[in-house]
């Protein structure tokens, strides 16, 4: 199958051609460690574990690297850290912080349904790295050390600019970089920088004797060149991410390695909104990961994500939840019985022009209709379909057994209330049937009468 993927340096879908296809290589910016993940941050993690299947399907399990990162050197850790553990050394309270933290996003992503990428480096494993960068471009007159910093010289790369193609006032703008004395250009950008008190520190690079630690951009394009080489397949991340983040990796790798690029593929999802605003505290709409998993399953959300293609922005609504909610339950209905069968090439070609999942779940829709006629290859195609994207990965019983935290009820008091509901239809009386039932939909459980038996479920 001919994949095509949308390239935002060159601003066009282009036919993906691998370096090697015995070793498809991608690398994705993935979390800082400072707190629960929100639900913004499960759309990269979504987006590209798609992707990471979708590879695999067409290389070979064994032949895809995807390097996701951990980012466990920022401000926002430093502050949690000598705010929870202030009787500690700061290192060790970061370590502290950034465990617990790591666990916590890793079970949100994997409750998502994503695949654990191939390697995820940390930042603090991989200072050797960055000093070794940090040299090479100062050798080679890209970087400079000025006042116990190393900044990369911006005016040395004749095409900074390539990947944002702003205009240079807007890149000093949206830069938001600092302004220093010391800087030879408004545009440079750190690589190395002073510790201040107490603050992480390791020996410096470019002969400076104070200690310091990483920029951030500087600590990507290390995590790749370890892992995946000088250049390597795909560079994805948020659209955020564009500017000045990845603007600042490709400069610093390609200086550093003298190549044309540092990535063959960039690829970033759109900005997600929250009830047709942007997310933020302040606005009262911040949903974390952790806190939506306990009232939807996993599988709903990541359903909701894929409703829209992931170079389009997201509004995110609890509708489009009940929506992917309401999918699931009838598919799981469907394939409860059948085993996985062929893949639908229309879904899988939705999927190879530039991950388009709207398009995908159309076809998937249409084997839900033809499942609920009664055709099981029909079903078996749903299934296999919808698992090859990360769908579908449970049983139809535990599926059914999820149970919103927000809307607890008494499982016991529930079960006492459906049998005797059921003794009043076996003797015929109707009225006391339909009172309980009633009764048990205002504690918001809906029944379901099988010739099986009567199941329940707790109303969306």
């Amino acid at each position: 199958m001919e994949l095509k993927l949308y390239d935002t340096l060159t601003r066009e879908k282009r036919v993906f051609t691998p370096l090697d296809p015995a070793n498809v290589r991608m690398y994705v910016c993935g979390p800082t460690v400072y707190d629960f993940a929100h639900i913004g941050n499960a759309r990269p993690a979504i987006v590209f574990d798609v992707l990471f299947r979708l590879l695999r399907h067409i290389y070979g399990a064994d032949h895809v690297t995807y390097v996701r990162n951990i980012t466990d050197v920022d401000d926002k850790i430093n502050a949690r850290a000598a705010e929870e553990y202030p009787d500690l050394p700061l290192n060790e309270a970061i370590r502290k912080v950034t465990a617990i933290t790591d666990k916590q996003y890793h079970d949100d992503v994997a409750a998502l349904g994503c695949l654990p990428p191939t390697v995820e480096p940390r930042a603090t494993e991989h200072i050797a790295e960055m000093r070794t960068l940090i040299e090479q471009l100062v050798a080679s007159g890209h970087a400079y050390a000025a006042e116990d910093n190393v900044l990369f010289s911006v005016p040395s790369m004749a095409d900074y600019g390539r990947l944002s193609k702003r205009p240079l006032d807007e890149m000093i703008a949206g830069a938001r970089v600092e302004v220093a004395p010391y800087k030879r250009d408004a545009m440079d950008f750190v690589l190395w920088k002073p510790s201040k008190p107490g603050e992480p520190a390791w020996p410096s690079p470019a002969g400076i004797k104070t200690p310091g630690r990483p920029g951030w951009h500087i600590e990507c394009s290390a995590m790749s060149w370890k892992h995946l080489g000088k250049t390597f397949d795909i560079h994805g991340g948020g659209i955020d991410l564009v500017f000045p983040h990845h603007e600042n990796e490709i400069a610093q790798s390609r200086c550093a390695f003298h190549t044309p690029v540092m990535a063959n593929y960039w690829m970033h999802n759109g900005f997600l909104q929250v009830e047709g605003e942007k997310m933020s505290k302040s606005l009262g709409n911040f949903v974390t990961i952790h806190e939506l998993l306990k009232d939807w399953p996993g599988e709903v959300v990541r359903l909701a994500m894929m409703q829209t293609h992931y170079r389009q922005p997201i509004n995110w609504t609890v509708a489009g939840l009940r929506e992917a909610q309401k999918s699931l339950d009838i598919w799981y209905e469907l394939t409860g019985d059948v085993s996985s069968g062929y893949l639908c090439a229309d879904a899988l070609d939705a999927l190879a022009d530039d991950l388009n999942t709207p398009k995908m779940l159309a076809a998937l829709h249409e084997l839900r209709s033809e499942a609920a006629k009664g055709a099981k290859p029909a079903a078996a195609c749903l299934k296999a379909s919808a698992q090859l994207v990360g769908l579908l990965q449970s049983t139809s019983s535990v599926w059914a057994s999820f149970r919103p935290s927000s809307l607890a009820v008494d499982e016991g008091q529930v079960v006492n209330l459906i049998e005797a509901r059921n003794a009043a239809r076996k003797v015929k009386n109707f009225k006391e049937s339909d009172r309980i039932r009633d009764e048990l939909a205002k504690m918001g459980v809906v029944l379901k009468d099988t010739k099986d038996g009567t199941t329940w479920e707790i109303a969306r």
